[in-house]
């Protein structure tokens, strides 16, 4: 386990190098200028040729991806354009709202995932299977900002339950914190939890066809202990599988969630930093999440191990 565990990690270096390369490519070609709009409107193109090379925006592509690469080897993931900050530390100030609302997700689209997609296969045909698959369907195609705006009008305006938009910290209380969370974490996990069920019912429904699933209950075995104790269990693989794929869908709608809600997380400082053409920002939470999927996959792998233990490392 240590040794594949050590091996996959090392894999990741050329991946992040990959992945990297693509990230500073697709901004150097990208429309759109910096010191353009440091500059302003009026600003003569004298004034936007120095800014571009007070910013070292003037040099070669190789050269400036050379620089880059040399400091993201001794872990620095550049400076601001327009703050001036690293952006480490501009990470580090927004990392926890979208740590919070990634975790509240998670909570909330699988504990109704998985047994949502457990009991549609259960009752395969039947109308809890077909109301099941419906939502899931319609959660899957509706976009993440269309869902968001119908609870804020029907939870936050309508019926005043809950805040529009905003964040508060855990720090300042449980019950603030849950308030703020509740909506975009629905908002957010509904595309996500229809992933799941769905997946989680068609993988069901292959283990219940099953000859030792059939022996169970040909056995009197309780049907909630066959279905947990037996079909779950062997449908975990594929579930767990799944649920990390999903990661990448639950990046991208992190970005989106947080605009709408007005979260001051990685999100909203992606979509400032893309408005303002702060490539540096870009590029490093651009690599902060890629980083994170490739983490997931790799804690996925291992966890296979756990649910079969046909499955060694």
């Amino acid at each position: 386990m240590l040794r594949y565990t050590l091996k996959r990690l090392l894999a990741t270096i050329p991946v992040m190098g990959v992945v990297a390369l693509f990230v500073f490519s697709l901004l150097y070609i990208s429309p759109g200028d910096p010191a353009a709009v440091i500059a302003g409107d009026i600003a003569t193109e004298e004034d936007i040729a120095r800014i571009r090379a007070q910013l070292g925006l003037d040099q070669p592509y190789f050269v400036r991806f050379g620089h880059w690469l040399a400091d993201l080897a001794r872990g620095d993931l550049g400076t601001s354009i327009f703050t001036k900050l690293p952006v480490s530390t501009l990470i580090a100030q927004r990392i926890e709202p979208t740590l919070a609302l990634t975790v509240c997700t998670l909570i909330v689209a699988v504990s109704l995932a998985v047994p949502l997609g457990v009991i549609a296969a259960a009752r395969a045909g039947g109308w809890i299977d077909r109301v099941v698959m419906a939502v899931s369907v319609m959660g899957f195609s509706v976009p993440v900002f269309v869902i968001a705006y119908g609870l804020i009008l029907l939870f936050a305006v309508q019926l005043d339950w809950l805040p529009v938009q905003g964040y508060r910290s855990l720090a300042d209380g449980f019950g603030p914190f849950i308030q703020h969370m509740i909506l975009p974490s629905v908002a957010l996990g509904i595309v996500y939890m229809a992933l799941i069920a769905r997946i989680t019912r068609a993988t069901m429904l292959d283990v219940l066809a099953q000859d030792y699933v059939r022996t169970a209950n040909a056995k009197g075995l309780a049907p909630g202990t066959v279905l947990t104790r037996h079909a779950l269990k062997n449908a975990a693989v594929p579930i767990v599988t799944i649920i990390g794929i999903g990661v990448a869908l639950l990046i991208g709608g992190v970005v989106v969630t947080e605009t709408v809600f007005a979260i001051p997380g990685l999100g909203r400082l992606t979509v400032d930093a893309i408005l303002r053409r702060d490539y540096p920002i870009i590029q490093g939470i651009t690599l902060l999440f890629s980083a994170v999927y490739v983490l997931v996959n790799l804690l996925v792998d291992l966890s296979y191990s756990l649910f079969d233990p046909r499955i060694r490392y």
